[in-house]
């Protein structure tokens, strides 16, 4: 047995069940590991592609996403999806080919320092330099990858290792701490709310599951606690809840705000409070916010890190929200106080009129309507994303794919993995044109996966993000903002797959079900009027 082979073995033990790569010399031994073990081999077109298909796993399933690329090029392609893991708290493990270890240190071709290129974007970075030490390291990185606060883990291999004899047996799946909160701070953070005349809580990070947002309901219902979502995080408690008072992120409700400044005590249960969720850190100010904030987060070092909490809990969010649930004492008097939240934020959901014949509120309205409860929308940067954010009601958890790191060309990596891992369910992809086209190429892979995702690509013909903030600081002078762009639904084709385009609002809804109906992955080219920038802003000039 060679090291790439013990290597597939212990990723087989860790309960893997896919991987994405681009195919390298680097680690062809890993490749050859591969061959009958069961394990899926997706195989991407570019490795920020197949970095990013791996994060999104890691965020449907909570296990790593795992991905192997070459070394040099291979793993700065793939650093944008580790910065994605890194900021969105995602287990994931990146596997990088190395060179052979009797040529380091020599500037060999494609050679890298993996571990000072990856330390500011990894929990972990390691070369594994014997192959006897495959199952140490492989166990280890999964360990890390999962506990506390989540993120990605990146080992290096170099090829003489893999390509050589091997010993060893795999270790059996990681075993990790429950991460549930003492007593003792449940108990003070479940008096602390108990106090609280206008408690408002904001959900976030990573560490949570289907049972943890169930929990998370439960305790806002009986807390009568209004409950905002952190950046992209919308799909944490059922937008249909009384208690949700809509997303704390980009574009903000101007109500919603407000509430978030008026509050006498915030519960920030996993988010980590970073610039979008806090509007620059505004609506809660550092280093001592104006409100009282209970912070619960499964990293120590980030209580305190930027604001001082009146109460610190080390735990994780998810175990820490069914542990609410059984503590809480039920509040029936703050009713009116998550009632008025709860109107302002159905006030925030009537669809404003944009320009053009073809609108992204009734694009994104024909969602909500027709769009069972388990669909899984996806999407990557820039200013088509606010429509969605804004109208889309999220009803069940992980069904929001989307980078709180602001990466764009995440959306159809994510719709990919989403669609692979459960084949099952409706994956619809919003990217705008620059955004598309950062990763197109990996419609390919869509194909060739037979993964049968639908992609809404919403053209307006520039970086309409940029060219918004240009209008702002430097009105009538646009400049590097401009995209000529092919027809998207004649590329579909050329792959195989279903295209169509959409000019108009009443064209939408049988596109969109012919799309859903093709069996194959499908590009909808939405030829949308550029003056519409956001929900809120136009573009007169």
């Amino acid at each position: 047995m060679h090291g790439g082979a013990l290597l597939v073995k212990c990723l087989a033990a860790q309960g893997v069940a896919r991987v994405f790569c681009i195919p390298g010399e680097s680690f062809l031994a890993a490749l050859d590991g591969f061959v009958g073990s069961g394990i899926d081999v997706v195989v991407a077109r570019q490795e920020g592609g197949a970095a990013m298909m791996a994060e999104a796993t890691g965020k449907l399933t909570g296990r790593p996403g795992v991905a192997f690329v070459t070394r040099g090029p291979g793993a700065t392609n793939a650093s944008a999806g580790v910065h994605v893991a890194f900021q969105d708290s995602t287990p994931m493990i990146l596997f990088v080919g190395q060179v052979a270890s009797d040529q380091r240190d020599r500037e060999a071709f494609q050679e890298l320092d993996y571990r000072a290129m990856f330390a500011p974007l990894a929990k972990w970075v390691a070369e594994i330099d014997r192959a006897d030490r495959i199952p140490e390291y492989v166990s280890h990185a999964f360990h890390v990858a999962q506990a506390g606060r989540p993120g990605p883990v990146v080992l290096a291999l170099p090829e003489d290792m893999l390509s050589g004899p091997a010993a060893g047996a795999p270790v059996p799946a990681a075993v990790l701490p429950s991460g549930r909160a003492a007593e003792a701070d449940v108990a003070a953070v479940v008096d602390r709310i108990a106090r609280a005349e206008r408690p408002f809580c904001i959900v976030g990070g990573g560490g949570w599951s289907a049972a943890a947002a169930a929990a998370l309901a439960r305790a806002a219902e009986k807390l009568n606690l209004p409950v905002g979502a952190a950046f992209r995080c919308q799909d944490y408690l059922d937008n249909r809840h009384p208690c949700y008072a809509g997303d704390v992120g980009i574009g903000i409700n101007p109500a919603l705000a407000t509430r978030v400044r008026d509050a006498d005590v915030i519960l920030a249960l996993g988010a980590r409070l970073g610039e979008m969720t806090t509007s620059g850190y505004t609506l809660i100010r550092p280093p001592v916010p104006d409100q009282v904030l209970v912070h619960v987060h499964a990293d120590p070092n980030e209580l305190g890190r930027v604001y001082r909490p009146e109460l610190a809990v080390c735990a994780r969010p998810g175990p820490f929200a069914e542990q609410l649930a059984l503590a809480a004492r039920p509040r029936a008097d703050r009713g009116s106080w998550r009632a008025a939240a709860r109107h302002d934020y159905e006030g925030w959901q009537q669809p404003q009129p944009t320009p053009g014949a073809l609108r992204m509120e009734t694009v994104v309205a024909h969602l909500n309507a027709v769009l069972p409860d388990d669909a899984i929308l996806t999407n990557g940067a820039g200013n088509y994303t606010g429509w969605l954010h804004r109208y889309y009601r999220y009803r069940t958890f992980r069904t929001q794919l989307a980078p709180t790191s602001g990466s764009m060309g995440y959306g159809l990596p994510a719709a990919i993995a989403a669609k692979l891992e459960h084949p099952g369910r409706t994956v619809v992809c919003l990217a705008g044109d620059g955004c598309f086209q950062m990763v197109s190429q990996e419609f390919a892979t869509a194909v060739q996966a037979g993964a049968a995702v639908v992609v809404l690509v919403c053209d307006n013909g520039m970086y309409g993000t940029i060219r918004m903030h240009q209008a702002r600081e430097y009105p009538g002078r646009p400049s590097g903002t401009r995209l000529v762009n092919p027809d998207f639904a004649a590329l579909a084709r050329a792959h195989g797959g279903f295209g169509a385009t959409v000019a108009d609002d009443a064209a939408f809804p049988d596109a969109f079900a012919a799309a859903r109906a093709a069996g194959a992955p499908a590009i909808l080219h939405l030829k949308l009027d550029p003056r519409a920038l956001t929900p809120r802003a136009t573009l007169d000039d």
